[in-house]
């Protein structure tokens, strides 16, 4: 079995590849594994923890205050900023700007973890930056709330941060706890074994997760291919432009973590608290932002020339 998992491991880009082209071509199968989403985002967060130890999730005391003030950049400084501009543009109304605004106001994904291991990136700074970005989610997007009319209740929104945060507290303190019991997951040797059980969770994950998508993908219109191309730029853009600005302060690996929290953004989470007209209409845009981020092993080495 451990053999299996670390060649999984080995594989990983491409079982997240064939979970990302099954969720598209196979919507009942990706509709009925909806109810399992929660478990398995845990389930990966679980194995990151149990990879790098559960402390990699706590930023360290010497560099808190920078870890605050990059979250507060990347979470409220750049869709503020991008808001306004879209606002006098005359924009700020039309769906696929309000997603874009959206992205840059989330918090990483859940997955950061495993995309940082299969991208060659740290993944204890990216398991630091999604555990800080959740934390401070309820604060860092009050303003951006306040840019976008369309939010009739942000408090539902600092409730879905707070319950993201709880699985998040919950799956490193299981992890902390199997750690302890079983010393030998703490290893070196294990990391193969771990890697492959994060790429397997992933690669299921994304099958629900593009349940949407498969539908608005399979019947291909002009709006679809606006929609991915504007996806596309905002994660490679997010990607690179943290990856160069991160790199002279950073270590290699660690810029490249950073760069895939900022990127790979839960836009999902902030659906809960749209008006059901709003929700419908940029639906697109959310299943189409999830292509390149899944796409994230295969692309993000190419575009910050590492191997």
């Amino acid at each position: 079995m451990t053999g299996l998992l670390a060649r999984a491991g080995r594989q990983g880009r491409w079982l997240l590849l064939a979970g990302l082209a099954a969720g598209i071509a196979l919507p009942d199968l990706a509709g009925a594994m909806i109810p399992a989403i929660v478990p398995l985002i845990a389930a990966t967060l679980f194995v990151a923890a149990l990879r790098t130890g559960p402390a990699a999730a706590l930023p360290p005391r010497a560099g808190l205050r920078r870890a605050v003030l990059r979250t507060l950049v990347l979470q409220t400084a750049l869709p503020l900023a991008a808001g306004a501009v879209l606002a006098a543009l005359g924009w700020l109304d039309r769906p696929a700007a309000i997603g874009a605004v959206l992205v840059l106001a989330a918090a990483p994904i859940t997955g950061v973890p495993g995309l940082a291991v299969m991208s060659g990136a740290e993944p204890g700074a990216a398991l630091r930056q999604l555990a800080l970005g959740t934390a401070l989610l309820p604060f860092t997007a009050a303003p951006v709330f306040a840019l976008l009319p369309v939010f009739p209740d942000p408090l539902a929104v600092a409730a879905g941060a707070l319950r993201l945060l709880a699985v998040i507290g919950a799956a490193v303190g299981a992890a902390a706890l199997a750690r302890r019991l079983i010393p030998a997951l703490a290893r070196p040797e294990a990391i193969p074994a771990l890697d492959g059980a994060m790429a397997i969770a992933m690669a299921v994950v994304v099958i629900a997760l593009m349940s949407a998508v498969g539908p608005a993908i399979l019947g291909a219109t002009a709006a679809l291919a606006g929609n991915l191309a504007l996806a596309f730029a905002l994660n490679l853009g997010l990607a690179r432009g943290v990856f160069v600005l991160g790199g002279a302060a950073l270590p290699r690996g660690e810029a490249a973590a950073l760069a895939i929290a900022a990127s790979c953004r839960n836009l999902a989470l902030f659906l809960a608290a749209l008006p059901p007209e709003t929700t419908g209409q940029i639906l697109l845009f959310v299943g189409c932002y999830q292509v390149p981020m899944y796409l994230t092993p295969l692309v993000l080495p190419r575009l910050l020339g590492r191997r």
